[in-house]
C-alpha cells in the first residue's frame, strides 16, 4: 500500500478507502452479509479481479470479514466488522453529498446561479 506523505489523517483514510469501488462496496455491505456474486450484481461494472482486490484490501484492513462455510459448493460471505460499521456515517454523508450533486447537475446554468 502507498504511504502517507503528508501525515494528514484524511490522506490516511483515502489511502485505504479511495478509489472507485471500496466505499460503494462498504455501502452495500452495510445492508448485511453478501456473497461475492451478490456484490457483482450490486456493482455490475466492477471486474471480478477488482472486486477481489478491493475485498482483500478491506479485509486486510480489518473492515471486512470473509467467512468460508464448509459446504458443497463452498459458500463464502463477506460482512463488515465492527470497525467496518464505523464507516456508516461516512457512507451517509457521501450519499447526501451525491444526492446534492445529482440535483445540482439537473439544474440549468441560470437556475444554478439563482440557487446560490
Amino acid at each position: 500500500m502507498k504511504t502517507n506523505v503528508s501525515g494528514c489523517s484524511v490522506e490516511e483514510a483515502m489511502l485505504l478507502l479511495g478509489g472507485r469501488w471500496r466505499m460503494l462496496l462498504v455501502s452495500y455491505l452495510l445492508d448485511g452479509p453478501k456473497r461475492f456474486n451478490d456484490l457483482r450484481r450490486d456493482v455490475p461494472n466492477i471486474s471480478q479481479r477488482m472486486l477481489t482486490l478491493d475485498l482483500r484490501a478491506l479485509e486486510a484492513a480489518g473492515l471486512v470479514q470473509r467467512t468460508v462455510y464448509a459446504e458443497v459448493p463452498v459458500k463464502v460471505e463477506y460482512c463488515l466488522t465492527a470497525d467496518g460499521q464505523r464507516l456508516r456515517k461516512v457512507v451517509e454523508v457521501l450519499k447526501e453529498f451525491g444526492l446534492w450533486l445529482k440535483q445540482e447537475q439537473q439544474l440549468s446554468p441560470d437556475q444554478a446561479k439563482l440557487a446560490h
